[in-house]
């Protein structure tokens, strides 16, 4: 429980283990070793942090400080984002390429993890928080797999338009991009492919962990030839269910 709490109070005042190591006067390698549980703190260690985090040490040795967090970050309408920032103090638009995704969703909320993260830059950008996903698949065709989505935060569920395109980042299917339709029951929305081929499917408010609404996009195909490549799809599509119908007739 030390451990856990040790690192949740360095994430949660943004500070990097070689700051605390400072504020402590250990090496690094120390507090790291304090943080995975394999060595604990002496007496005098254990007083200093609990006076730097301004917390009894009784707190520090049998409570689980980070529940008391995650009550908060879980009221619905509210929502714990990390972010970087550049050498200007401007906020950057980090890139999650998709090999990255399946490690973003265990640590969206870790500003350390952020800040590794590669950075884009787009001009003339408005004023904001935006992030860069890479999508895969044909789903949303015609913007072809590999495509880079632009998005801003979406900060409450209220702020959710029908018929509008978002990346979704959801506990159970992962990082998706997909427009969506609001459900009437109010507890969860509907993800629909632009690609008919693809059913759509609910997803309930409670398994969203982010929400980024398509700003732009950066695509590595000619769009002609996309396009003609869907008209070509959505023919031979066309021509299998007639093939099909004939064959029932008979």
């Amino acid at each position: 429980m030390l451990s856990e709490n040790i690192k949740f109070l360095r994430k949660k005042h943004h500070l990097s283990q070689q700051q605390l190591a400072d504020v402590l006067n250990i090496p690094r390698t120390t507090l790291g070793d304090y943080e995975r549980g394999h060595t604990e703190p002496n007496l005098d260690t254990l007083l200093q942090l609990a006076k730097h985090f301004a917390l009894p040490v009784d707190q520090l040795l049998r409570e689980k400080l980070w529940h008391k967090e995650l009550e908060i970050i879980n009221q619905p309408d509210f929502k714990v984002l990390a972010i970087s920032v550049d050498r200007h103090n401007r906020q950057n638009i980090e890139y999650v390429a998709a090999k990255a995704q399946a490690g973003y969703l265990q640590n969206f909320q870790d500003p350390e993890y952020i800040q590794e993260l590669p950075k884009l830059y787009f001009p003339n950008i408005p004023e904001g928080t935006y992030r860069a996903f890479e999508i895969q698949g044909d789903s949303m065709y015609p913007l072809s797999s590999g495509s880079v989505i632009i998005c801003s935060y979406v900060e409450r569920l209220e702020e959710i338009k029908n018929d509008k395109t978002y990346v979704i980042a959801t506990h159970l299917d992962g990082v998706v991009y997909k427009r969506i339709v609001v459900n009437p029951d109010g507890i969860s929305l509907t993800a629909i492919s632009d690609n008919p081929v693809y059913p759509p499917f609910k997803i309930p408010y409670r398994d969203i962990a982010e929400l980024w609404q398509y700003y732009a996009h950066i695509s590595f195909t000619d769009s002609k030839v996309a396009q003609e490549n869907m008209l070509e799809q959505k023919i031979s599509d066309i021509q299998e269910t007639v093939n099909f119908l004939k064959e029932r007739m008979q």
